[in-house]
């Protein structure tokens, strides 16, 4: 069932689990992610950023994933993840996502509230939810500087951009970054658990794929309610398409063993988030 994503996250943060966003771009990976979400009884979001269009059009990742959503036994929600041009978001928005980030956090933190109180505004008139993100969390392999580079979260402008921005989920940079990490990263738990204690608006980990499961455990119990994993999915369609490949395999045949492979690095990750058994 098709829900948004203020409804997905609304018992996150007293019964202690996360959800996850699961990024999908390929039929393979969609039915992977929603078949562990069945089989597991968890709430689940998938959906596509705005830096994974190249592979298709928002209106073509609609076409597939809705119709899915809608048809599963359990909540999802359909995500537009980091979606950084105002007119691609307010396209999904549109096209039925029930659930969009508008990513202004590389902004002046006035602008960042003004354009996703604006954005908000959009969304929630057509029921559909809004994630932002207040300080920056980077790229991993980024050539672009800003991009790349993190900027912390501070707790009193995460305070501040909750109460006067209208988002309904709220990205935090303590210490993550997007892609393969070349070293650890280093969490700063005490200010998470800081946000969490002056902000009720659920908070959501980025650069989440790459962390170990002691340290998503840790970001639960110290306040966070969603958790974005692309890399591990991504990496995981791929070793199972070249492991089965050879000059006769068709891509028709690879399709099982890709979906397999999603489906149980998913599995992997709502255990951890504690998530199973919440739908």
């Amino acid at each position: 069932m098709l829900v948004n994503l203020k409804t997905i996250l609304a018992d996150t943060r007293e019964k202690h689990y996360a959800v996850g966003l699961f990024n999908c771009v390929t039929l393979e990976m969609t039915k992977g992610i929603l078949a562990a979400a069945e089989e597991l009884r968890s709430p689940v979001i998938i959906g596509p950023a705005e830096s994974l269009l190249p592979g298709a059009s928002l209106a073509e990742y609609a076409g597939m994933m809705l119709g899915m959503a809608r048809r599963a036994s359990v909540p999802v929600a359909l995500h537009f993840d980091h979606g950084f041009t105002p007119e691609l978001v307010e396209e999904a928005i549109r096209l039925g996502f029930s659930s969009v980030m508008y990513d202004c956090s590389m902004l002046p933190f006035e602008e960042n509230v003004r354009r996703t109180r604006e954005m908000a505004a959009k969304a929630h008139a057509a029921g559909c939810s809004l994630e932002a993100e207040i300080g920056h969390v980077g790229s991993n392999g980024s050539a672009e500087e800003a991009v790349a580079r993190t900027v912390g979260t501070q707790l009193s402008d995460a305070l501040r951009f909750a109460e006067e921005s209208g988002c309904d989920a709220l990205a935090v940079a303590i210490g993550t970054a997007h892609g393969v990490y070349k070293e650890k990263p280093r969490l700063e738990l005490e200010l998470l658990a800081s946000i969490a204690g002056a902000c009720r608006t659920p908070l959501v980990l980025h650069g989440s794929s790459g962390l170990s499961d002691d340290d998503f455990r840790a970001c639960i119990a110290h306040g966070i309610s969603k958790i974005n994993i692309f890399t591990h999915n991504n990496l995981a369609a791929a070793r199972a398409a070249h492991a089965r490949f050879d000059e006769t395999t068709g891509a028709f045949e690879l399709m099982p063993f890709i979906t397999e492979a999603v489906k149980r690095e998913t599995m992997r990750h709502m255990l951890v988030f504690g998530s199973d058994g919440r739908a």
